[in-house]
């Protein structure tokens, strides 16, 4: 397992298991496996409606809490200082812990980024109170970042995106990069191009590409292994998603070889700049239609 070291010297397990649109009812075992397997990081969600699974699948793993490092998002109808440390309280009721590891924001939200800035002021006291390790955010743009850093104290420690072969987001990185922000890839190996509602009429897997497939057979590897490779050979962090028992232990299993320059360059290429998500600048209205329950 690689670690990173994240901006205020919290470590971060390079690769996690991602619990977005895993069913409450497969998320508890996919999380033990998981667990039992070796990986030490799980990413969840409010939105995702399965924290408590994500909580149950911890105890059940028998690893020591302390071990696995755990993090989660608010979603935006908690935006807003107080109802934000209210949402850290729902957060770790429904999961069953004390302390988070990194909480983020869900979504930038321009139309309402006022909000967007008071919730991230109550991160900060979290952050100061110890109630969370690390804060940061998810699907900034570097204007969103930009605006961000200029309005509070802390700069964020991640940024979770969309970030897949097809979709490098150069700018992004970049700009992350520049302020010290892990950058933190969900859909990692491209699934995400079936986003519903999103992608238009010509969405493709990157599961399926021949230069992805090329290099794979070269590692005598699967094209997601090398997927997941490619993304922290070069820095991020991955956040792959499987209920699938072994899926779960082929993501995991992309520690014993490495991808060439040539190769990291080959699959750079692939980048069409078409996202399979939403784009946070045009944030659906119905994102404030969902009431994240009490725990």
């Amino acid at each position: 397992m690689i670690d990173f070291t994240l901006n205020n010297g919290v470590t971060l397990p390079a690769l996690g298991l991602g619990v977005f649109q895993s069913p409450p009812e497969e998320t508890a075992a996919a999380v033990e496996t998981a667990l039992r397997v070796g990986y030490r990081h799980i990413d969840t969600a409010a939105a995702y409606g399965n924290e408590r699974q994500v909580g149950e699948g911890l105890r059940a793993s028998g690893i020591d809490r302390d071990a696995v490092f755990i993090e989660t998002k608010v979603w935006v109808t908690d935006y807003g200082h107080d109802q934000t440390l209210h949402a850290f309280d729902k957060a770790t009721g429904k999961l069953g812990i004390d302390t988070l590891d990194l909480l983020i924001l869900h979504q930038p939200m321009p139309p309402r980024f006022d909000t967007t800035i008071a919730a991230y002021k109550a991160l900060e006291q979290l952050l100061s109170d110890g109630k969370v390790r690390a804060i940061g955010v998810s699907n900034f743009m570097p204007h969103h970042l930009n605006r961000l850093l200029a309005e509070t104290e802390i700069a964020p420690a991640v940024n979770q995106v969309e970030l897949h072969p097809y979709f490098t987001q150069p700018a992004v990185q970049a700009a992350n990069a520049e302020a010290g922000v892990l950058t933190q890839a969900w859909s990692p190996i491209g699934g995400i191009t079936f986003y519903p509602g999103w992608g238009g009429d010509e969405r493709r897997s990157v599961l399926g590409d021949p230069t992805i497939a090329d290099i794979a057979r070269a590692h005598a590897k699967s094209p997601a292994q090398v997927m997941l490779r490619w993304g922290i050979q070069q820095g991020r962090s991955v956040i792959p998603k499987s209920t699938n028992p072994a899926r779960i232990q082929e993501n995991f299993t992309v520690f014993d070889f490495e991808l060439t320059p040539g190769e990291l360059a080959r699959i750079d290429a692939l980048n069409t700049g078409v996202r399979g998500g939403p784009d946070p600048d045009q944030p659906s209205d119905s994102y404030y239609d969902r009431e994240i329950p009490e725990a």
